[in-house]
C-alpha cells in the first residue's frame, strides 16, 4: 500500500502539521478542506499524506491573512497563475509592513535618543553636533497662526503621506536665520515634518548635513530670546556663521503634562569663517 494513503487520525494528522485539530475541524465544517475519510460508525475524521500539500497551501495563505473566503475560491479554481497573482498581492502587502515597522523603528530611535538627551542635558550648554541629510515636508506658517490650527495642519500633512499616526513623525519648526539676525525671535515660517521613510516628491525641504549648533532652553519667549542671544555670542567667539535655518523641537511632550514645561531643542547650521 502507498504510505501516503495510509489514514491519520485528526489527532495525527494536526500534530503532524502543527495545528490544534480543532481548526480541522473548522476546515471541514466550512467547506474548505475536508477529510480523506469519515467513520460511518461514530463520525471519526481521517487523513492522509496526500493531503499534506493542500493544508501547507491553506496555512500559508491564512499566514498572509487572506481570508478563508479568498482561500475558498483559491482552492476551487487552483494554478499557477492565480497563485501567482494572489503571493504577488501578498508579498506588496508584506513589503508595506516592513517599510512601516522600519518607519517605527526609526521614530523609536528618536524618541529614546531624545529620552537619553533629557537624562543628561544641562540648558545652559551649548554643543556642536554632525548630522545627516535629512528631507522634510514643510507647511508655511504665519506668526498669528493658532496652535489648534497648527495641530490640524500637522496631522493633515501627516495623512498626505500615509501616516498612521501623527507620533509616527518627528515634528517642529523653523525660523530662518536671517530672521533671528534681525531679533525676530518668533518669526517661523514653516512647519517641518520629517517622514521616516523614503520618498521622492517635489517640493520637499532638504535639511543639509554637516555641523550644526545645538542648545536647549525651556519655553517661553523670554527664554528662547536668552537662548538665541547665547548662540550668536557663541559663534562670535569661535569664528563660526550660521546659515540657512533654526531647526526647534520639543523633545520632551511624551513626558510632562503642561506646556511651560516643555524643553526646546535648537539646531542651526554652523560654517567656519
Amino acid at each position: 500500500m502507498d504510505k501516503r494513503s495510509k489514514l491519520l487520525t485528526i489527532g495525527q494528522f494536526a500534530a503532524l502539521h502543527g495545528i490544534n485539530k480543532k481548526t480541522l475541524m473548522w476546515y471541514d465544517e466550512i467547506g474548505l478542506f475536508h477529510p480523506a475519510a469519515i467513520n460511518p460508525a461514530n463520525g471519526y475524521r481521517y487523513y492522509n499524506y496526500h493531503q499534506s500539500s493542500v493544508l501547507e497551501t491553506i496555512l500559508l495563505l491564512r499566514e498572509l491573512n487572506v481570508s478563508t473566503e479568498e482561500i475558498r475560491i483559491f482552492m476551487q479554481n487552483r494554478s499557477a497563475a492565480s497563485m501567482e497573482q494572489l503571493l504577488l498581492e501578498k508579498i506588496e502587502d508584506v513589503d508595506q509592513q516592513i517599510a512601516h515597522l522600519k518607519a517605527v523603528r526609526k521614530t523609536l530611535s528618536y524618541h529614546c535618543q531624545n529620552m537619553q538627551t533629557l537624562k543628561t542635558m544641562d540648558l545652559s550648554e551649548i554643543s556642536l553636533v554632525e548630522k545627516k541629510e535629512r528631507c522634510l515636508v514643510t507647511v508655511d506658517i504665519e506668526i498669528d497662526t493658532p496652535f489648534d490650527k497648527l495641530v490640524e495642519m500637522i496631522i493633515g500633512e501627516t495623512k498626505k503621506y500615509q501616516l498612521r499616526r501623527l507620533h509616527d513623525a518627528s515634528y517642529g519648526t523653523m525660523i530662518a536665520v536671517e530672521s533671528l539676525r534681525r531679533g525676530n525671535y518668533e518669526g517661523y515660517s514653516s512647519l517641518f515634518i520629517e517622514i521616516p521613510f523614503p520618498i521622492k516628491k517635489k517640493g520637499l525641504h532638504i535639511q543639509p548635513a554637516g555641523r550644526y549648533i545645538r542648545a536647549f532652553y525651556q519655553e517661553s519667549p523670554e527664554n528662547a530670546i536668552t537662548c538665541y542671544q547665547k548662540i550668536f555670542d557663541f559663534t562670535s567667539e569661535n569664528g563660526f556663521i550660521l546659515s540657512g535655518f533654526s531647526y526647534e523641537v520639543i523633545i520632551n511632550e511624551n513626558v510632562i503634562g503642561r506646556t511651560e514645561d516643555a524643553v526646546v531643542q535648537i539646531e542651526i547650521p554652523i560654517e567656519k569663517i
